[in-house]
């Protein structure tokens, strides 16, 4: 859950549309640690660093957050294989859809070229 500030807000006390942007973000973060995933671990441990970037997002939407509003950001993987992942993000209020995305992410190595999400890194994102 995040709280919505005037810092998120355009001049009609909307939230401006790029702020949904940082939402999800954050969401995505603590959707990785809520799995048991260290980005940092993968990106340092790993034989040639594994790290996740966003291809592509499809954003529509809904209806306007605005300040004080409590925004609940729902991230849920849809696809975990081969060099990326697909996401499905939602922020609400309450039970009011506000925002709808499809979130592409690449799988990267350190040095930004493609690589394959290991295996049991899949299956942890489709449990």
């Amino acid at each position: 859950m995040q709280r919505v500030y005037y810092e998120d807000t355009d001049f009609s006390g909307a939230v401006y549309h790029a702020r949904y942007l940082h939402f999800m973000e954050r969401a995505r973060t603590d959707y990785l640690r809520c799995l048991g995933v260290a980005q940092s671990t993968l990106f340092e441990t790993s034989d040639e660093g594994l790290a996740f970037m966003v291809h592509r997002m499809e954003i529509d939407f809904k209806a306007p957050a605005r300040m004080d509003d409590v925004v609940t950001v729902i991230t849920r993987t849809e696809k975990a294989g081969g060099a990326k992942m697909i996401l499905q993000q939602e922020i609400r209020r309450a039970d009011q859809l506000l925002i709808a995305a499809k979130v592409v992410i690449a799988v990267v190595n350190r040095n930004g070229r493609p690589r394959r999400l290991p295996d049991d890194l899949a299956r942890q994102f489709l449990t």
